[in-house]
């Protein structure tokens, strides 16, 4: 898919808000697209806007007052892509994500593997494997969505979702996996843990991962992951990407 082929829908949200979208596949071009978009937005109107928010297909557009006319706003806003844009290369950043998947951490991947009908190896292996893709941010502060789980870990939701789950719980849910990064309700099933905080209100940015990032996870024991999470606690941890 080109990025000339991506066609865009522009129409009021709300009395001062548009929304951006398209039914184009959600693919690794379409993400750097809507990324590219997001960021010309923001530097064409700096304090104009309140937020530009950021999903698999589609950008929200949050203005600081009502919108006059529309339709100079959608001219402004497709006037702001353009192919020699397009075409600039971003560095990508992976982020090494320590994860635990041993029972004693996290007992829940035991029932998990049952279910698939695999030993918890397999389910590591298959899990610690893929480069993930970060789409966008959402359903809670620093939750990421992801794309690039295995076909064969694809496992539709629990029927009767947990009250509690812990914060740093690595689970999965339909073809997605991901970080709860508070405590939570939840309804996917938890097969490891990470001692990572993936939003902080006191750090700037809240978050340490943008759309459009890699993560990988990476298996560590108990030991480790007890380890990692002191040396968070002392302040003497720092977690530091690569580039790709």
């Amino acid at each position: 898919m080109k990025n000339s082929d991506v066609k865009f829908d522009y129409k009021q949200y709300s009395e001062n808000s548009i929304l951006i979208q398209t039914d184009a596949k959600v693919d690794e071009n379409l993400l750097n697209l809507l990324i590219f978009h997001k960021k010309s937005i923001e530097e064409f109107y700096g304090k104009v806007i309140v937020e530009v928010i950021l999903s698999y297909n589609s950008l929200l557009i949050l203005y600081v007052s009502t919108i006059e006319n529309v339709y100079d706003r959608f001219f402004e806003l497709k006037s702001l892509v353009s192919e020699e844009g397009l075409k600039m290369r971003v560095k990508k950043r992976l982020w090494n994500i320590p994860v635990c998947y041993d029972e004693n951490v996290c007992p829940e991947i035991v029932s998990f593997a049952d279910q698939k009908s695999m030993s918890v190896d397999d389910i590591i292996s298959l899990h610690t494997t893929p480069l993930y893709t970060i789409h966008f941010i959402g359903f809670l502060p620093g939750f990421l969505y992801l794309s690039g789980l295995d076909k064969k870990l694809i496992t539709p939701r629990k029927s009767n979702p947990s009250r509690f789950v812990e914060k740093g719980s690595v689970a999965i849910g339909g073809n997605q996996t991901g970080i709860y990064p508070s405590n939570s309700p939840g309804g996917w099933h938890v097969i490891g843990k990470t001692p990572l905080s993936f939003f902080d209100v006191n750090s700037d940015p809240c978050c340490f991962a943008t759309p459009g990032d890699r993560l990988k996870f990476i298996s560590v024991t108990a030991n480790e992951y007890n380890d990692i999470g002191l040396s968070i606690s002392n302040q003497n941890y720092q977690l530091i990407p690569e580039y790709l």
